[in-house]
């Protein structure tokens, strides 16, 4: 699941390399923290947040198969 969003950020960033994302995981929880480099937050974020809910989407749905509830945080 993480290799995923790793996948999905990186293709959508300028400066790949400035891609990280740190795993917090509880019982029936999983929060992806998604930080990028400040020039790239827009494109990833995207125009009212709908690249954002998009990827919040496609995490959630792989999660919902596993029993755990997923939230993906991003910043910069």
């Amino acid at each position: 699941m993480q290799q995923l969003l790793e996948l999905l950020v990186k293709t959508l960033v300028k400066n790949e390399n400035e891609v990280e994302i740190t795993k917090e995981e509880g019982e029936k929880s999983i929060t992806f923290v998604v930080k990028v480099a400040s020039e790239d937050i827009g494109k990833v974020i995207g125009k009212n947040g709908k690249m954002a809910s998009s990827i919040r989407t496609i995490i959630k749905s792989i999660g919902a198969k596993e029993h755990k509830k997923i939230f993906v945080k991003f910043g910069d």
